[in-house]
């Protein structure tokens, strides 16, 4: 069990930043929406024969919002979950472990790198 918690300070340790090429928006709510270009080969078949976008657009909630411009790479998530407790409370949480399931969801889909 001590083991799992070690692991999990080192994540939070971990500076995200966003993946360089990647545009965002935001709208007069702050809602923030992803725009991610669909390349490569099997993409550009897609496109052509299924009629799928060459820029997909990915909305985010409202915690995600918020944290995306936060994401700067110079603060950690550690960082990033304290002004995340400040703006939402008890609402945030479990908070360290979200945050932690949710960088590493954006880290999976190529959204962030975590150095």
């Amino acid at each position: 069990m001590r083991k799992k918690n070690v692991i999990e300070e080192n994540f939070l340790e971990k500076i995200p930043s966003h993946k360089e090429g990647l545009g965002f928006s935001t709208d007069d709510e702050g809602n923030v929406t992803l725009e991610m270009e669909n390349t490569g080969i099997v993409n550009k078949i897609a496109q052509k024969i299924l009629r799928k976008p060459k820029i997909s657009y990915i909305h985010l909630e409202e915690f995600g919002s918020f944290i995306w411009p936060l994401i700067d790479g110079k603060k950690s998530i550690l960082e990033i979950g304290e002004d995340v407790e400040k703006h939402f409370g008890e609402k945030a949480h479990p908070l360290y472990e979200r945050l932690a399931t949710y960088f590493k969801t954006l880290e999976s889909y190529g959204f962030v790198n975590l150095k």
